[in-house]
């Protein structure tokens, strides 16, 4: 592992050395301190040094950064393998390309963006040509994270290699009519190209981090070795703003991911101006990433700076570089040869003795043009260093001009990200800098032709020849015909049928017990990946720790302290649970590269992530949208839900709303289980629809979302009787009715639907029977398992009578013929029931905690927000009585009877 407070070489290693003997002088007495004193006592000496030469003003770099010049040296780059002006000519296709779909597509206004990829082209064509691996080769190919803003160029790309064709790129941003494409990489929206989606900045440095990781994981625990699988990914330097973006670097560095490669395209330009102004966004991240334990490569300059920096004798120039702000760097881009000479070599004696040797045409070729991340052979040696480094995940910090190659009128402008088009007196000049076969006549009507070479041409016959070099083509997602996984023997879930009896159970402890018996299945058990943050003792699972083992890439370098306990810390280098201490984010990427297991790898892997439902959805519900976009599949559980099931934690540990945000994601299956026996069938189902035999028209790339609770209740029995399971499926069943749970009521009294989700059904149990024994009201119970699902079906239906088709939604159905008005009742805002109420042919009403979460009891919680079991009764009788069904004053009776 690169050790991150070691000195990095700098630019001094590449200057002449104007007194080799005393600079061996120097090194000598440091051999001395360090054979007499030892290694420490040199590093301390070295240390105060460099201290005391900070202090004293001294210009040298800080521990963490080096100069602001190239890691690998000109004289050290390997030679450019392949033909590197067939590759040129590629480079050049695409980049054309890329701009003309974006400029045709903004006269129907649908946008894009052109600056990115322009800066980029050669980050990727060097990618493509030579390491990235496809997936027609052994093992899984490479994992490609795309910056999404660069999506046109990948798309130019598959144009020129076959795999779309113009309809598709007159289709861009336009998928409504069918052949579309995507805006950016969207795996749902076009499956067969993309992987993984990127564009919500900082969630694609997160996710290749965890997806790495996983790897390993796979590795390790012998599911696949998937350890010649390299991912990479491309990210802006605007992008590392996000908090995202470098949540997880300590933990890359940490287990070692040199499978990681980081590629950050620093053009210094973010989506309104420069990334770092006054400061520079290279050395911020080189120290930042230094410090995490990376192996760092800087590429900034190209070759036409080596002249330059071998008249740099004194290291004015280095030191110049090293002060001049981005944005200064960028204005420079922009301006003459004098202002030049006059802004930057005119600020040192040195600088302005060395610009007298230069002609203004050097000076516009190094300042305008020469940057190392639009130069192939810089390029390749800084990605052959990173995939040949060991013991450290590597980021390369690439320098670039955002707008290259698209005319003065885009090339580091701050308005650039907004600029969609080029006029086409603009691409007469980009082709021509280009050296394109395009004619003028081939602009019909003013607008921008699409190029391409020829199928059978050279530039095409060399792209694929090297992309099928290298395992085909890339970026690609393949959807593996696996078979469907078995299913998990019936004895795990039918043993919750017969119900808990007088013991206490609550359902996150329900759940956790059906899981402990399905990682036994002989099957399917080892493709559980359970994920916990930090809270698996909370949730009662830690009697997993020694039968599963918690993964580390270390395996257990210490005796834990339980050593002696039953249920001891156990790590391992094969562990299956994944416990990434305090991160809602990281354990969520663990789930999206776990979930999608099934593509990347063709190994289908069934992740649940247990955590605090209110620290779910509403801290990474972006994270839930992308692992909807990237087809993933497996069970996310909110534990200890409910605005007052937990008590005495407060505001913000109380979530009333997470079943609203999930609603919101198309992906998702929400549920809101009551009763052990219900998890059971909901576990089953999902396990069928995800990994089994799916039906005809169903889509199995979906994810569920259970909500469970830890208030222990007792479990009853599962009732007797036809479409229990189906009930429980589509979202509603009746649980019991006055008579069938004992309570006689009399045959002409009133009667009322009760329908409660989650832990709410056992105050409507209570309501039921104080409805009974005290106001003569017969109320009939109903479990609504998923109100989502209730209303998501009842949606199909209305859109089924638009196209002529009779269907009546299924809870019309289920409630078809159910005496009296309807009264829901959950633990969350009474928009989570409200869902369903336009499809209830009965007079509807509904009871939930709106507002902020408090600290108290249970039971004063429910009464603060009237949701209580006397709560629930005042509410059906206020129904009734609005009816004319009981009188009018026995609402006022009640209040007063309960202390309401």
């Amino acid at each position: 592992m690169t050790d991150p407070n070691a000195i990095q070489p700098s630019a001094l290693d590449q200057l002449p050395d104007r007194d080799p003997e005393e600079t061996a002088e120097w090194q000598a007495s440091l051999d001395a301190v360090a054979r007499e004193a030892g290694p420490h006592r040199a590093a301390y000496l070295m240390r105060r040094t460099l201290e005391r030469a900070e202090a004293g003003g001294i210009a040298l770099p800080k521990l963490l950064e080096t100069d602001y010049v190239n890691t690998i040296p000109t004289s050290a780059e390997p030679g450019l393998p392949g033909d590197p002006e067939m590759e040129a000519r590629i480079t050049a296709w695409n980049r054309w390309n890329a701009a003309a779909m974006v400029t045709r597509g903004s006269k129907h206004g649908v946008g894009g963006h052109i600056a990115t990829f322009a800066s980029a082209a050669w980050l990727y064509e060097t990618g493509f040509n030579h390491f990235f691996k496809g997936k027609e080769g052994d093992g899984s190919g490479d994992q490609l994270y795309i910056q999404g803003h660069a999506s046109p160029g990948i798309y130019a790309r598959a144009f020129l290699d076959g795999r779309l064709n113009e309809h598709h790129l007159d289709n861009f941003r336009q998928e409504a009519g069918g052949g579309g494409l995507p805006s950016y990489p969207h795996p749902r929206r076009l499956p067969w190209l993309w992987e993984f989606p990127t564009v919500s900045m900082g969630l694609g440095p997160l996710s290749a981090i965890y997806q790495a990781r996983f790897n390993r994981y796979l590795t390790n625990r012998g599911i696949k070795d998937v350890s010649a699988s390299h991912v990479w990914a491309f990210l802006g330097d605007g992008e590392m703003d996000e908090p995202e973006s470098t949540a997880a670097l300590a933990l890359a560095a940490r287990e070692e991911l040199d499978n990681l490669t980081f590629v950050i395209n620093c053009n210094l330009q973010r989506l309104d101006g420069p990334v770092r102004a006054n400061f520079k966004i290279v050395q911020e991240l080189e120290a930042q990433f230094r410090g995490a334990g990376w192996n760092v490569v800087k590429t900034l300059w190209g070759t036409a700076w080596d002249e330059l920096f071998a008249l740099d004798t004194t290291g004015a120039l280095v030191r110049r570089l090293r002060e001049v702000p981005d944005a200064q760097i960028q204005t420079y881009q922009t301006r003459d040869a004098a202002y030049i000479r006059a802004d930057f070599f005119g600020k040192d004696p040195a600088l302005a003795e060395m610009a007298k040797l230069l002609s203004d045409d050097k000076i516009l070729e190094v300042f305008h043009l020469s940057r190392g991340g639009h130069e192939a052979r810089k390029v390749y040696a800084a990605y052959k260093a990173a995939v040949e480094h060991k013991g450290a995940p590597t980021v390369i910090l690439a320098q670039t001009v955002k707008g290259h190659t698209l005319g003065d009128g885009f090339a580091s402008k701050n308005a650039n990200h907004q600029m969609k088009k080029l006029t086409v007196d603009e691409f007469k000049t980009m082709r021509d800098l280009l050296g394109l076969p395009i004619k003028d006549s081939d602009f019909v009507d003013g607008v921008v032709p699409y190029g391409h070479p020829g199928a059978d041409s050279p530039e095409v016959r060399y792209l694929q020849e090297r992309r099928a070099a290298l395992g085909g083509p890339a970026p690609a997602r393949r959807t593996h015909t696996l078979a469907p996984l078995p299913a998990p023997a019936e004895k795990a879930f039918a043993s919750f049928d017969k119900g808990s009896g007088s013991q206490n159970v609550a359902t996150t402890m329900a759940f956790v017990r059906l899981i402990k018996d399905l990682v036994r299945d002989k099957e399917t058990g080892k493709r559980w990946v359970p994920i916990v943050p930090d809270e698996a003792r909370t949730f009662g699972m830690e009697s997993l720790f020694p039968s599963l083992g918690i993964y580390s890439p270390k395996g257990q370098t210490y005796e834990p302290v339980d050593r002696d306990q039953l249920m001891y810390y156990k790590e391992a280098k094969n562990g299956q649970i994944l416990n990434e201490g305090i991160t809602e984010a990281g354990s969520m990427a663990d789930f999206i590269a776990a979930s999608s297991s099934y593509a990347t790898h063709g190994e289908a892997m069934i992740p649940f992530y247990i955590f605090y439902s209110m620290f779910g959805w509403q801290r990474t519900a972006d994270q839930m949208w992308q692992l909807g976009d990237q087809l993933g599949r497996g069970f996310l559980v909110g534990a200890t839900a409910g605005r007052t099931t937990l008590t005495g934690e407060g505001l913000q540990h109380a979530d009333g709303h997470s079943p609203v945000i999930a609603a919101t994601n198309p992906a998702a299956l929400t549920y809101d289980p009551a009763f052990a026996y219900e998890i059971a069938v909901i576990v089953r189902e999902g396990l069928r629809r995800m990994y089994g035999e799916a039906k005809p028209g169903e889509d199995q790339n979906v994810f569920y979302y259970l909500t469970v609770y830890n208030e222990p209740l007792p479990q009853p029995a599962k009732p007797q009787g036809l479409g229990i399971d189906e009930g429980v499926v589509k979202g509603l069943y009746r649980f019991n009715t006055a008579e069938s749970a004992g309570l006689s009521p009399a045959a002409n009294a009133p009667r009322i639907q009760l329908l409660g989700s989650g832990t709410a059904i056992h105050w409507t149990l209570e309501a039921q029977k104080l409805l009974a024994e005290e106001w003569g009201v017969a109320a009939d119970v109903w479990s609504a398992t998923s109100w989502t699902e209730l209303r998501r079906d009842a949606l199909e239906a209305d859109a089924a009578l638009l196209r002529g088709e009779e269907r009546v939604p299924y809870v019309r159905q289920a409630l078809q013929g159910a005496e009296g008005p309807v009264l829901a009742v959950s633990d969350y805002m009474r928009q989570v029931p409200d869902q369903i109420a336009q499809w209830v042919e009965q007079d509807w009403s509904s009871l939930g905690a709106d507002g902020f979460g408090l600290s108290d009891t249970r039971e004063a919680a429910r009464r603060h927000f009237g949701i209580d079991a006397q709560s629930v009764v005042v509410a059906a009788l206020a129904q009734l009585a609005r009816r004319g069904e009981v009188k009018a004053t026995a609402v006022k009776e009640a209040r007063e009877k309960y202390g309401l």
